[in-house]
């Protein structure tokens, strides 16, 4: 009988550390693998739509190609729970404001940049975080 509730303890261990370790990808956020960190890209255009929304805010940009083309984009920011820290929310960007993003593109081709630094057509920058450590 010991031996038995032995196994069927030791059993119950071997399953749950065999699902711990198989899930354990989906324990962690998602990660910048899915974005060129190589080929940083900087856009200028129109903002057509902003959404402040879980997981991460969009803005939906109109920015115009070497050719004058308009193309689309989709500019995935940081989490909003981090972002009201430093003045954002859903008022922050308006249909019509000119901004000039930078990030990392999809690595798949899709007109889809992950935010690294935005500013006004101005030039002067919108925080997304706290300022810099000095000598970085």
């Amino acid at each position: 009988m010991k031996n038995a509730l032995l196994a069927v303890v030791f059993a119950s261990m071997c399953l749950f550390v065999g699902l711990f370790v198989t899930q354990r990808p989906a324990f962690a956020h998602h990660g910048g693998s899915a974005y060129d960190a190589g080929h940083p890209l900087m856009l200028t255009g129109t903002v057509k739509e902003f959404q402040f929304i879980q997981p991460h805010p969009l803005i939906t940009l109109e920015a115009k190609d070497d050719q004058g083309v308009v193309t689309e984009w989709s500019v995935e920011m940081t989490a909003p729970n981090h972002l009201v820290h430093f003045g954002w929310n859903g008022k922050k960007l308006k249909p019509g404001d000119q901004i000039t993003v930078t990030g990392l593109p999809s690595k798949n081709g899709l007109k889809v940049l992950n935010l690294r630094k935005i500013s006004w057509a101005n030039g002067q920058e919108i925080p997304l975080g706290p300022p810099p450590e000095p000598g970085q």
